[in-house]
């Protein structure tokens, strides 16, 4: 009989790319998706779809039971810092009481659950850099509050249940299926902005620093940590500021149309005030998923820049 395991969010960018390495390594996954933000045709057909939102703890846990996975991977979320600073209920209710639901649900089968947490978004600004996994939390948003909150619970849930559950504190995650459009994803953003011929807003006038880690990278990460109770960083330890990221996009368009050379190089993008809850700087030190996990990121943030820039293209092409 083959293991089974549920994905939370597995309709979303990361989620599906989890997905597709679960059943690649020969799992039968069930994914759990609203789908106000993921999107059913990023699922594999040999995964189960179920449309459910994870603040719905009694529909959630029948699932469960009935699944009855080996593993959870929890990636179901709100995800936009705008959107927390807009309607911090709502974030609160899905990214904390959400997170509850799961953990619950997963211990009425033993299940251990990988939860996705943010890197940059929960330590602040003025932290140490590389930040370590020790560092206290100063979130500068409600979503990062959130994040902290429903950390503090999958860490109770742990030493109470003696079940291994997980917290993944991920860096900027970026590849092919990242939604461009919204205030999150600035790759995908900017991969867009370059196919269509348009400018950027670029916030903080380019200067703000981000730890970017390629999807596969991160997804080879979460499976890694399935089993394995603590928190760790994944993401790659490297500082790369917003307009080294667009320039880089603009010299991958360059090089997959080489007609476009010159072009991109006029596209000026439009350089604007830092918004509110959003950081400065992020690097995040990695030492101890590298130490305890085995893992370390393999993909350089040029490789995967480019990579996803086609990959991108490839599917706005196709929509």
């Amino acid at each position: 009989m083959s293991t089974r395991a549920i994905v939370t969010g597995g309709a979303g960018f990361i989620g599906s790319h989890v997905v597709d390495a679960l059943l690649a390594h020969g799992y039968e996954v069930t994914v759990v998706d609203d789908l106000s933000a993921g999107d059913a045709a990023r699922v594999a057909d040999e995964a189960e779809l179920v449309e459910l939102d994870i603040v719905d703890a009694d529909a959630l846990d029948a699932l469960t039971r009935r699944v009855q996975p080996r593993a959870v991977f929890h990636l179901a979320a709100q995800a936009s810092v705008v959107a927390s600073v807009e309607d911090p209920g709502r974030d609160c209710e899905v990214n904390v009481r959400g997170t509850l639901n799961v953990l619950e649900s997963a211990g009425r089968v033993g299940a251990p659950v990988v939860f996705t947490s943010t890197g940059g978004a929960l330590y602040g600004d003025g932290v140490p850099m590389p930040t370590p996994e020790t560092q206290p939390p100063a979130p500068l948003s409600p979503y990062g509050a959130s994040k902290l909150a429903a950390e503090a619970y999958v860490k109770t849930w742990s030493l109470s249940s003696g079940i291994a559950h997980t917290i993944c504190r991920l860096g900027n995650v970026y590849g092919p299926r990242q939604n461009p459009h919204g205030e999150a994803g600035v790759v995908a953003i900017f991969s867009l902005h370059l196919h269509e011929g348009r400018a950027p807003k670029i916030y903080g006038h380019g200067k703000p620093t981000r730890d970017y880690v390629y999807v596969a990278d991160v997804v080879a990460a979460l499976l890694a940590a399935a089993g394995r109770a603590g928190t760790y960083n994944i993401a790659t330890g490297v500082e790369t500021d917003v307009l080294t990221v667009w320039h880089e996009l603009v010299r991958a368009a360059e090089e997959r149309a080489p007609a476009l050379t010159g072009v991109t190089e006029q596209i000026e993008p439009e350089l604007l005030d830092l918004r509110p809850g959003e950081l400065r700087r992020s690097r995040l030190d990695v030492a101890l998923a590298q130490s305890e996990l085995g893992w370390s990121a393999q993909v350089p943030i040029a490789e995967g820049l480019r990579a996803t820039y086609s990959a991108l293209v490839e599917e706005f092409e196709r929509a």
